[in-house]
């Protein structure tokens, strides 16, 4: 009678960790949290799948709030050896619609409009540098 109550607490201990676990793995806060009110416009990824891969993303928000920048910017794609750059604008400003690869992502034009550059390097070493064109 012993044994059968000792099994029951453990399957019952079971059963709650597996469901804490859970709720855990199902709760976890995302770029929907973000009180910036995100929006990606255009992004551009490299074909070639065996050198280092470059993701660049244009994206406007509705404030300046440099912490949630770079939250968003961690939340992007990055791949070992590779390189993320996301470009921040205001919401209503002109915003551009395509991006390439390289060191100049878009037309030269936006640069004005473009607040904030989250970059992600090869090595993994996060920035975010305000104004970046100015």
């Amino acid at each position: 009678m012993g044994k059968k109550k000792v099994n029951i607490f453990l399957g019952i201990l079971v059963v709650l960790l597996v469901g804490w676990m859970m709720k855990g793995t199902f709760t976890q806060p995302g770029m929907e949290n973000l009180k910036g009110e995100f929006t990606e416009v255009a992004h551009y990824r490299n074909d070639n799948n065996t050198g280092p891969i470059q993701h660049v993303f244009a994206v406007t928000v509705k404030d300046t709030v440099w912490s949630e920048m770079e939250t968003y910017g961690n939340f992007k794609p990055h791949h070992k050896g590779g390189n993320t750059k996301v470009y921040f604008f205001i919401k209503g400003s002109p915003v551009p619609n395509q991006l390439g690869p390289g060191k100049q992502n878009f037309d030269p034009s936006f640069n004005n409009a473009c607040i904030a550059l989250y970059e992600k390097s090869a090595m993994g070493n996060t920035s975010i540098t305000r104004y970046p064109f100015k």
